[in-house]
């Protein structure tokens, strides 16, 4: 297994390890519930340095950028960033990622951990405009910041304040250290992503800077256990539960990300397809009172008839109430649609509802 530079440091605190993208990473420190509530409530932060980071520069950068993602990266200027996806010809989906214009000829895509060699391989193989593609994924260490005082830490550490707009990035210095500083954010709190070089003294600098600033907001380490259920209560989806090669954008959800009216890209003329001829199935969310966990792969149930699958599932630690999302039949789409979980051969009665679950 890979290791994050701040592996050691996991250890010393007592995190849990697991395998996860090849990579051995942090579960949890103390509780997932209370990871999870540190970032509703406070700060929290995150290692995911297993994420990629793949560099696309040249003159051409911006034509491979929109031929290979679905939505329009011509909007882009320096210092913004841009949620979108990469479709295969069929319109399933490659991966879905961020793209951050560094410069007119620059670009950052952030991609998914357990996708970094699938995508580096796809984007070279549909490079027609000669441009130069690096995975520089190894190089980087990744810390997320999320919370409602994420803001308070980020500018104690900086020496130029901050004013970041949402999905806008910088250049800067934290702990003295060149970075990369986003305001993105896979939590539904404000938040910043720290991306910096540097060997495992510099990432542990880096990190021990983070929460002597944050101490007096009581800042917490947060492990991938706790970034889930944090994405799942605001419905984000998560490559290889709610979106993979065998879903298309407009199936889930992402229809909002999909230019069709742009140039060409990879996957066009399917999900234009798809779009003209109607959708089968849809990503929902569902809500149930039962006292249950609903998990992957679960079927979702109506009148005794299976009309759907749970592609992600867990009991919210804001709500209390078990949440899932997953594919249903479209005749069972709308919010407030009754239908139920099927566990162990027992049904829990559910039902559609709009998200995010928490409301933000």
């Amino acid at each position: 297994m890979k290791k994050t530079r701040l592996n050691n440091l996991h250890k010393k605190l007592g995190a849990k390890m697991v395998e996860f993208a090849g990579y051995e990473m942090p579960i949890q420190y103390s509780s997932i519930i209370a990871e999870h509530k540190a970032v509703r409530n406070s700060v929290g932060v995150f290692d995911v340095s297993h994420m990629g980071e793949i560099f696309i520069t040249g003159d051409k950068s911006l034509d491979f950028v929109q031929h290979i993602t679905i939505n329009d990266a011509s909007k882009l200027s320096p210092g913004r960033v841009q949620y979108s996806a990469m479709c295969y010809p069929d319109g399933g989906i490659v991966d879905d990622l961020l793209v951050y214009k560094i410069s007119e000829n620059e670009f950052m895509l952030v991609v998914n951990a357990s996708n970094i060699e699938k995508d580096f391989n796809w984007m070279k193989e549909n490079n027609k405009f000669g441009v130069s593609i690096k995975n520089l994924s190894d190089d980087y260490s990744l810390l997320a910041v999320q919370g409602p005082h994420s803001t308070d830490v980020v500018q104690k550490l900086m020496s130029d304040k901050i004013d970041l707009e949402y999905y806008h990035f910088t250049k800067g210095k934290i702990a003295g250290v060149d970075m990369i500083i986003s305001r993105t954010g896979y939590t539904g709190e404000i938040g910043y992503e720290l991306y910096f070089t540097g060997d495992e003294s510099t990432a542990e600098k880096v990190w021990n800077e983070i929460f002597t600033a944050g101490k007096e907001f009581d800042i917490q380490p947060v492990g991938l256990a706790a970034r889930d259920s944090l994405r799942l209560e605001m419905g984000y989806c998560l490559y290889g539960n709610d979106i993979d090669q065998t879903t298309n954008p407009i199936e889930a959800g992402l229809g909002w990300i999909t230019k069709i009216d742009k140039i060409e890209f990879i996957g066009k003329e399917a999900i234009h397809k798809i779009k003209q001829d109607g959708i089968t199935r849809k990503l929902v969310a569902m809500i149930s009172d039962e006292k249950t966990f609903p998990r992957k792969d679960y079927e979702i149930i109506s009148n005794g008839n299976k009309v759907g699958i749970i592609t992600s599932g867990t009991v919210s630690p804001v709500l209390e109430k078990p949440i899932a999302l997953g594919y249903v039949d479209k005749s069972f789409n709308s919010p407030g649609s009754e239908v139920s979980f099927k566990i162990r051969d027992k049904e829990f009665p559910a039902r559609i509802t709009k998200l995010p679950f928490v409301k933000k």
